[in-house]
């Protein structure tokens, strides 16, 4: 019952001085160590999602018995969390001291975590799960808030800034890796399944009664890609944003 408790109130593998621990003791099977159990599990959750992941699927994977993995991580959400770091560590970050506008920088850091919640759809379930203290995502959380702050905006406003920058790429980015995997997984390309996706819609009246009243709107886009038409549609809100913080830090001088 202690241990449960324990482990119940258990915050982040990266409170608990296990991360830069080795094995436990003699016996630890060779060629395996912790950075490679992570990158394979990175590679694991990218192929069949986070659904399906399972200590025992990595372990097959690495060709090693279950409990040969528990050399390195305690538990599972352990590795996930470390995984989680992992991803974030392919960020491409600017450096806030340059001279590069505020506003390029800003949708550098914008576009490069879109881009990351796309390749690795199982990455926004777990940044909403895990407190995100890892090495990477503090790196990640520590340039983001620099280049907000040179944005001029007063201090009680920079949270708000960043939230409403960032948690709309969040929600960008997570619909369209869904999307992009909903689609593989029906074995349609992105514009098939809209389509399709349409075609079904407005088989319902009160849904093709919504298509029609926004037929402005499809013709607007008509003949574009899925892909394009998500590109366009980041870049103007995103675009919105940025006037919006140029705005309010203009009122605030």
């Amino acid at each position: 019952m202690v241990r449960a408790a324990e482990r119940a109130v258990r915050t982040s593998v990266w409170l608990e001085g296990k991360v830069r621990r080795g094995g436990r003791g003699g016996g630890q099977p060779s060629g395996l160590d912790r950075d490679r159990i992570t990158e394979v599990t990175v590679r694991l959750l990218d192929a069949e999602g986070l659904a399906r992941f399972s200590m025992r699927r990595l372990a097959a994977e690495l060709n090693v018995t279950a409990m040969s993995v528990y050399w390195y991580v305690d538990t599972k959400d352990d590795l996930l969390e470390l995984a989680l770091d992992a991803a974030y560590g392919e960020l491409t970050l600017p450096a806030p001291e340059a001279a590069e506008d505020w506003r390029d920088q800003l949708r550098t850091l914008a576009t490069e975590y879109r881009s990351l919640l796309v390749r690795h759809p199982w990455l926004s379930p777990l940044a909403g799960t895990f407190l995100n203290i890892g090495p990477n995502s503090l790196a990640f959380s520590r340039v983001v808030r620099q280049v907000i702050r040179k944005t001029g905006l007063p201090g009680h406003g920079l949270t708000g800034a960043l939230s409403a920058v960032f948690q709309f790429v969040y929600g960008f980015g997570t619909i369209e890796g869904r999307f992009i995997a909903r689609c593989a997984a029906a074995g349609m390309t992105q514009d098939e399944y809209f389509q399709h996706a349409m075609s079904a819609v407005t088989r319902s009246p009160e849904a093709a009664e919504i298509v029609k009243e926004n037929e402005e709107i499809l013709v607007a886009r008509s003949g574009d890609t899925v892909q394009e038409i998500r590109a366009r549609d980041f870049t103007f809100a995103l675009d919105l944003l940025i006037a919006g913080i140029e705005a309010m830090s203009e009122t605030t001088r």
